[in-house]
């Protein structure tokens, strides 16, 4: 549950902090005092894609921040502990900053994550439905979505199991049409392939190759150098009056001096070592300079070796072992090819096995699907009576379309896709006496939000989710189908917390909690500010909505009746 939500220069929003309860939130006010703007500040913070057009003029950085309270067994608890978050007293704060470049921070807690993991969790605090979602019920690509989601623990692991075998299905297929293209083709690219290899086995790579060349070429091209700086440094510790020399002599001269005073017993040791020390040194210096093999015949050998590899590089990897792989990969398309008219019939064996496979798990899915269709049709049906739909009939039709081309199912060829071989469409007639037709060519306006409020409701339901918005669910509706939407807002919020912005009085009157969104500009700034209505200013609000801009004793009586009634039905509800 969204317990408060915190906004800091975003769009026209100076600040803002609201708190929210259990039940009915209502939010209204004038068209652009910014009432959307608080859903879209809180599609952000579940992971909405960010723009530095957010952040208000002349600002920094936009800050989102919402704090949210967990029942126990809430399925985003289990998202959370998979990220390593651990909810404190049931609550977690998640904070999100867009800076004026476009980047944005995502905090948990104070713990920084990316914004993969709050898409993630997103989905699991807050349901949104926006003003113009129930659009999506004309795409009749999304209904399929809807029934998946619907019946999710068993249309899962059916689909799952159907998209594994549809990969290698889709797959195999690519093959079969490519070793199965134009003969021209596959000779050009027999001839093609074999000149590559051609060329790479020539060069007779050995693996690391190129890495042990450059080594060798740095070494012999300082070998020059390296052969005199060595030399130089052998003949100034060893030879006649030079570094061990002299060393000697120093220890020499200390121990004759050694019985006359034991506290230089220590200094002598120090001279001692230095000197063993340093005939080790002279004996390692003298021994690399002669390992050095200082060959400019070998060096040119190398930086022509180092060139060919250069040229294969250009063409074929960027290292010798990636041009070792490409060639191996190269063996086995020339194989390929080369058999391919065996190769065409294993992978026609291989097609036809996959296919039975897949039928048979294709058909398991569109059993499944025909089941819960029955179920979430039934589901809505009763939703849509509570939504002054009494007498309307509601079908999820699944169907399958032939296709010369597709998946042999039963002895039938059917159109095959990524989610299987089914269409979904929901089909409705909302008055007795007329059939079944496509939502999407004979629903309302109205129709269409009471559809989408039944589905919402019944989705949520099954996901478990506590926070609800809508953002104008009743729009194209009025008179009797307004007051049915209210109640039925009004009765999920018993289940759970449900946030609802509306511009009808019948809507704004089932509120437990009323807030008012307002902008209010002077000669420097405009900002929206959002304030929590009492009684008083709730029928003020109503009578505005009634009225219009003349608030009369009137519309406040019909507003007060209106809070009235609103009241006994909440009360029936309990």
């Amino acid at each position: 549950m969204l317990l408060e939500l915190t906004i800091k220069n975003f769009a026209v929003i100076k600040e803002v902090s609201v708190a929210f309860q259990r039940g009915l939130t209502i939010l209204t006010g004038e068209t652009g005092a910014g009432k959307s703007i608080l859903i879209d500040a809180l599609g952000l913070l579940l992971g909405g894609r960010a723009s530095a057009d957010y952040i208000r003029f002349g600002c920094a950085k936009a800050e989102i921040e919402g704090l949210f309270e967990f029942h126990v067994g809430a399925p985003a608890l289990g998202v959370l502990q998979g990220m390593a978050i651990e909810p404190e007293d049931g609550m977690i704060i998640v904070r999100r900053e867009i800076t004026s470049s476009g980047k944005s921070v995502c905090r948990i807690n104070g713990q920084l994550i990316t914004l993969t993991m709050l898409r993630e969790l997103g989905p699991w605090l807050i349901n949104i439905h926006g003003q113009h979602e129930h659009q999506s019920l004309m795409q009749g690509d999304r209904h399929i979505d809807w029934l998946d989601a619907f019946g999710e623990e068993k249309t899962a692991p059916a689909l799952g199991a159907f998209s594994e075998l549809f990969r290698q299905y889709r797959d195999l297929h690519s093959e079969l049409a490519y070793i199965s293209t134009n003969e021209r083709e596959m000779v050009q690219r027999l001839d093609m392939l074999r000149f590559q290899l051609d060329e790479i086995v020539a060069a007779q790579l050995k693996p690391l190759e190129d890495e042990q060349l450059q080594q060798d070429r740095k070494r012999l091209s300082g070998g020059e150098k390296m052969v005199k700086g060595l030399e130089d440094a052998y003949r100034s510790l060893v030879g006649e009056q030079h570094g061990v020399d002299w060393v000697s002599n120093a220890m020499s001269n200390l121990e004759t001096v050694l019985p006359y005073d034991d506290a230089l017993k220590e200094t002598f040791q120090m001279v001692e070592n230095a000197f063993y020390q340093l005939e080790e040194a002279a004996h390692a210096i003298r021994g690399y300079r002669d390992s050095i093999d200082f060959n400019p015949d070998r060096l040119a050998q190398i930086e022509t070796r180092l060139d060919e590899l250069t040229r294969l590089k250009r063409k074929y990897g960027r290292s010798v072992d990636e041009i070792l792989e490409y060639a191996a990969a190269i063996e086995d398309e020339l194989d390929t090819i080369e058999n391919r008219e065996s190769r065409i019939e294993k992978l026609k064996d291989r097609l036809r096995e996959i296919s039975l496979d897949l039928a048979v798990e294709a058909l398991e899915l569109s059993k499944i699907r025909k089941h819960i269709a029955e179920q979430l049709s039934s589901a809505i049906e009763e939703e849509l009576k509570d939504l002054h739909m009494t007498r309307a009939r509601f079908k999820i039709a699944v169907t399958q379309e032939d296709d010369e081309k597709g998946l042999e199912v039963e002895g039938e060829k059917l159109r095959l896709g990524p989610k299987g071989i089914d269409q979904v469409e929901f089909l409705i007639a909302p008055n007795p006496g007329e059939p079944l037709r496509p939502v999407s060519k004979i629903a309302s306006g109205g129709e269409l939000s009471r559809i989408m409020l039944a589905m919402k409701t019944i989705l949520a339901d099954a996901e478990n989710i506590d926070t609800m918005i809508f953002d104008e669910v009743d729009t194209g509706v009025s008179g009797r189908a307004a007051q049915a939407i209210a109640e039925k807002l009004a009765r999920v919020s018993r289940r759970r917390q449900v946030l609802a912005i509306t511009h009808l009085p019948q809507v704004a009157s089932m509120a437990d909690a009323h807030l008012r969104i307002e902008k209010h500009m002077d000669e420097q700034e405009t900002q929206t500010r959002v304030e929590h209505l009492p009684y008083e200013e709730q029928v003020l609000e109503l009578a505005r909505m009634l009225g219009g801009v003349q608030v009369t004793e009137k519309t406040k009586d019909n507003a007060r009746e209106l809070l009235a009634q609103a009241g006994q039905i909440k009360a029936s509800m309990k």
